[in-house]
């Protein structure tokens, strides 16, 4: 997932280093996945250790940027089935906002 300058400062005010949560792939500060998972999956009760402060990835999933396509539903991700398609067009502007906040305006 990739994170935003505001999402690491967020998490870092929890008390957690960002050498802990991220790590950069292609320059993009992402979090840090552990065994296939987030690091902030608690595996006892299966649920995210910082939910309320989440990053704004996890709070805009399974919608997805899809270059050259725009805003979609991740098909990979188990409940899919339950977006309709005025949420994705309802919060297509935020994932475009973010993936520019990210990546730049050249990716989309």
């Amino acid at each position: 997932m990739p994170l935003t300058r505001e999402d690491i400062e967020r998490i870092a005010s929890l008390g957690y280093s960002p050498d802990y949560f991220v790590e950069h792939v292609d320059g993009v500060p992402r979090l840090r996945n552990v065994e296939g998972h987030c690091v902030f999956l608690d595996p006892s009760t299966n649920k995210c250790k910082i939910y309320p402060h989440r990053p704004m990835g996890c709070r805009l999933y399974p919608l997805v940027y899809v270059p050259g396509e725009g805003v979609d539903v991740d098909p990979e991700c188990p409940k899919a089935y339950t977006i309709d398609r005025k949420s994705v067009r309802e919060l297509a502007p935020l994932v475009l906002r973010l993936v520019e906040m990210i990546y730049g305006s050249e990716k989309l």
